[in-house]
């Protein structure tokens, strides 16, 4: 089931996206036709902390309408609206591993760049934009913009010590995220936040895949094209740190909350890895595939 976040002249809305991958479905306004017990939120972030509740009850929702035959006349074209950010704004920073692939770890510098331990940084939530929305080239503050498509999990219920072997059960689903970066600033400054911060570089969805959905998320394909030149290739089996273990380790004397996002690092390919770099420019149109869960798509523009 993949669920969507979208807006429209009355407000903003989760909804259930058909198979199709064209239509979706207005979420609280069918449970209420079909008798709901109670409103179901409008907002992702509040139906994630509702726990397997609202899968449940989106599960039943969706059900109902099939076995009415009234799929044709309650799902809408989603581009009869405006799609969101999944989580348009995150109550916390999104958790982002570095270096996860051992590929890309040598693209940036060589074998000794390989961690033995998970490298974690973090976006500020302000940097959140949907699928097809434009980044930013921030041309005034860098010239050294780059793409990093990657696999993002959401976390589902609250968690602290979280044992590996218990770490999937704490999550809601998966969706993608390109972690775009300004590089020079990532030097200048000599750390992470400010060059991983700027605003709309954190391309986010289209939407999120409940977790039933994928039986592996340490197997999945995951293509990078920049103006449909494939820059990126690979399969999350490649992680250095498998999702269990990232979110284990990240919840060692940290809580975990329910709408946390984990981008898990991204492969070999980035526009820095090349000889001579090729950064992103105005203009240029970055796809990120993976599979089981679509393709996110934005353009730069100044």
């Amino acid at each position: 089931m993949k669920f969507a976040t979208y807006k429209n002249e009355s407000g903003q809305f989760i909804g259930i996206v058909h198979a199709d991958g064209r239509r979706v479905l207005p979420l609280l306004e069918v449970y209420e036709k079909m008798g709901g017990k109670s409103a179901l939120p409008s907002c992702m972030a509040e139906a994630i902390s509702l726990g397997d509740v609202f899968y449940q009850e989106a599960k039943k929702t969706v059900q109902w309408v099939n076995e009415n035959n009234l799929d044709s006349e309650l799902y809408i074209p989603l581009d009869s609206v405006a799609l969101l950010a999944p989580i348009p704004r995150p109550a916390k920073n999104i958790f982002c591993v570095g270096k996860n692939y051992a590929e890309h770890a040598i693209e940036m510098g060589s074998k000794d760049d390989i961690p033995e331990h998970v490298m974690v940084f973090t976006k500020a939530p302000t940097t959140v934009i949907s699928h097809g929305q434009n980044i930013q080239s921030h041309s005034e503050l860098t010239e050294q913009l780059d793409y990093e498509g990657e696999l993002a999990v959401v976390i589902g219920k609250k968690g602290i010590g979280i044992k590996r072997e218990e770490a999937l059960d704490y999550v809601f689903g998966y969706t993608i995220v390109n972690d775009v970066t300004a590089r020079d600033l990532q030097a200048k400054h000599k750390q992470f936040f400010i060059g991983k911060s700027l605003d709309t570089t954190c391309p986010m969805g289209p939407w999120i895949v409940h977790k039933s959905a994928i039986d592996n998320p340490n197997n999945l394909d995951i293509k990078t094209t920049v103006n449909g030149e494939v820059r990126q290739d690979s399969n999350t089996e490649n992680f250095i740190f498998p999702v269990e273990e990232v979110i284990a380790v990240l919840s060692q004397g940290m809580t975990l909350e329910p709408g946390d996002i984990i981008a898990t690092g991204t492969p070999a390919g980035v526009g820095k890895g090349f000889k001579p770099p090729r950064f992103l420019k105005d203009g240029d149109v970055i796809e990120i595939t993976v599979e089981g869960i679509g393709a996110l798509q934005n353009k730069v523009e100044g």
